[in-house]
């Protein structure tokens, strides 16, 4: 059997951020083989991501953005807590993912868990071994990959993060630059669904209309004018819908005389080209993640009993 000695155990901590005691179990069940402790290091790590953290919630996190060769990318890695999220090892882990989503583009996120991190692991290999390693669960929730013309923006250390998109030919002067980011923090501000009208489902309207229809039928000053009035009356809120659900026709936030839509014609007269919003996602942190509510009443409550 192999000397385990403190050096030893010393390194194989420094390698992989695990505590001394993991660290020199491993090595003396590798028989004193760096290697392959790393490798019982992660199997257990796998087992510890699989059963103790499996249940807990990961909405923390963090939004990141890359941009390479006119490729962006965007994603969202979520953790439990907003100290891992702001750790250098975790943040560095984000920076690689983004790098290898432009490098290789998955289709989706199972996609991406399949690509290969680096010459020893794959993404999911790598993801739960990062997760043994922090203590904390970590989920790679999604991404986007976007070719072509694009302003990013993200808010504070990782919040919120936009990629919006422009078909244009005047991507090189500077004053586009400056509309393509006010364009970008606009997204970022105001969260909609669509882009424009278009966009909106007939399924959407219809339901909308729904809606408003019985808000004027329970109103005792509407409720017994005409149908076509109705009509004319529903047509009229509807453009409010529009007003609060399509960028387009959103009111710009620099200029509240201006819908975003007249901003992007104004640019593009004022630079002599075209401009064209046609795309744009918004990621924000959490979103959609149910929270858990914690007791701190309880917990201590927990902690003391019977001290």
């Amino acid at each position: 059997m192999a000397t385990i000695t403190a050096k030893d155990v010393a390194a194989l901590r420094a390698k992989t951020g695990i505590g001394m005691m993991e660290c020199k179990k491993a090595l003396v069940e590798a028989n004193g083989d760096v290697e392959a402790a790393i490798k019982i290091l992660r199997e257990k790590g796998e087992l510890k991501a699989e059963s103790k953290m499996a249940s807990r919630i990961a909405a923390d996190g963090v939004v990141e953005i890359l941009k390479e060769n006119g490729t962006t990318a965007m994603i969202e890695v979520n953790s439990e807590t907003d100290f891992v999220a702001k750790n250098e090892t975790f943040q560095a882990f984000v920076k690689d993912l983004l790098k290898i989503l432009i490098a290789q583009k998955p289709a989706d996120v199972d996609a991406l868990m399949a690509c290969k991190y680096d010459d020893e692991m794959t993404v999911e290999e790598k993801v739960k071994e990062m997760i043994f390693k922090i203590g904390e669960k970590l989920t790679v929730r999604r991404f986007v990959v976007v070719d072509g013309v694009t302003s990013t923006y993200i808010h504070g250390t990782g919040s919120i993060g936009v990629i919006a998109k422009f078909v244009t030919d005047v991507e090189d002067k500077p004053e586009f630059a400056v509309f393509a980011k006010n364009v970008a923090l606009q997204i970022g501000a105001y969260p909609t669904p669509y882009l424009c009208r278009e966009q909106v489902p007939a399924s959407v309207l219809e339901e909308e209309k729904g809606i408003l229809l019985a808000q004027i039928a329970n109103d005792p000053a509407n409720a017994k004018k005409p149908d076509a009035i109705k009509e004319k009356m529903v047509m009229g809120r509807i453009s409010k819908f529009y007003d609060n659900n399509c960028l387009l026709d959103m009111t710009y936030v620099k200029d509240e005389d201006m819908k975003v839509g007249q901003y992007v014609k104004a640019t593009a007269k004022e630079l002599g080209g075209n401009i064209e919003v046609v795309d744009f996602y918004r990621f924000e942190k959490g979103e959609g993640i149910q929270k858990r509510e914690e007791n701190f009443a309880e917990e201590i409550a927990k902690m003391t009993a019977g001290k």
